[in-house]
């Protein structure tokens, strides 16, 4: 792996942990949303991420690869209800459901992608003083 492939590595890197801090983000600023211009609560997003190949033609085994986000999914699992017959979003029975977002989860995940942002900052920034030295070595 040449220190290019490993620089572009890092940026896929950074660029997946943006993502994912920008979906933690979105879950806890909606966590108490009841109601969405959809219809309903919010619900969890969570991101996808792949590895794939830095080249289109190399080989699986040996070739470098990069941190892609494949998709962002909403997750209709554990959305909760609470009888509030008083509530503007409860339905006819008196029933509200609230958005699937546990905003403990969220911080950890949100820590867990800060030290993947970083842990990519650091890597980057080596691989950079490392070719930065390389041209120095013939002076």
């Amino acid at each position: 792996m040449n220190i290019f492939s490993t620089m572009s590595l890092s940026a896929s890197g950074l660029n997946a942990q943006r993502q994912r801090l920008n979906v933690i983000a979105e879950n806890l600023a909606n966590s108490q949303v009841t109601r969405t211009p959809q219809g309903g609560p919010y619900l969890r997003k969570n991101v996808i991420l792949e590895a794939q190949p830095l080249e289109d033609f190399s080989s699986l085994m040996d070739s470098p690869t990069k941190v892609a986000v494949t998709d962002i999914v909403e997750s209709r699992e554990g959305l909760t209800q609470e009888y509030d017959p008083n509530h503007p979003d409860a339905n006819a029975e008196g029933i509200v459901t609230w958005p699937n977002v546990n905003p403990v989860t969220e911080m950890v995940s949100l820590v867990l992608a800060s030290r993947a942002f970083d842990a990519n900052v650091a890597a980057f920034k080596t691989a950079r003083n490392m070719a930065l030295k390389a041209l120095d070595i013939g002076h």
